[in-house]
């Protein structure tokens, strides 16, 4: 079994934002030459996420509205936690929303159903964060 490491990395210009990244994670699964498998794809910060879904503008803000309801950035007082910081909206909504997907590769592509798409989707932007694509299998 072969196994394959990479780290992708996002800075957004915005505090919230959802990137597909189904054409990097493709091409990921490319280089990596495995056929047949699994393919692991995590954010490695506590205020992001990864998650499938439609690329739909609609959608995106409709998940905007949702997240907003359900942890609203202001006011930041609300919050035990944003003593010395201002985000934990942040780490709800990246709890919501997942840390991670897992999807089958066959015959070397993303066995997707027929409008999903892979998504960064940032809750505390404005700095560098990465990304883990881990693929095994054969």
């Amino acid at each position: 079994m072969k196994s394959f490491r990479k780290e992708l990395w996002f800075e957004t210009r915005n505090r919230r934002e959802y990137i597909n990244i189904t054409p990097t994670i493709a091409e990921a699964l490319r280089e990596s030459g495995i056929k047949e498998g699994l393919l692991l794809c995590n954010a490695m910060h506590i205020t992001s996420s990864v998650f499938i879904n439609d690329d739909e503008s609609g959608l995106h803000n409709d998940f905007e509205k949702w997240l907003e309801k359900l942890a609203p950035e202001k006011p930041y007082s609300q919050y035990t936690h944003n003593g010395f910081e201002d985000n934990a909206d942040a780490h709800l909504k990246r709890t919501i929303m997942g840390r991670e997907v897992v999807a089958a590769v066959t015959n070397g592509k993303l066995d997707l159903g027929p409008w999903e798409q892979i998504f960064y989707g940032e809750f505390d932007g404005k700095r560098k964060k990465r990304v883990l694509v881990k693929i095994i299998g054969e």
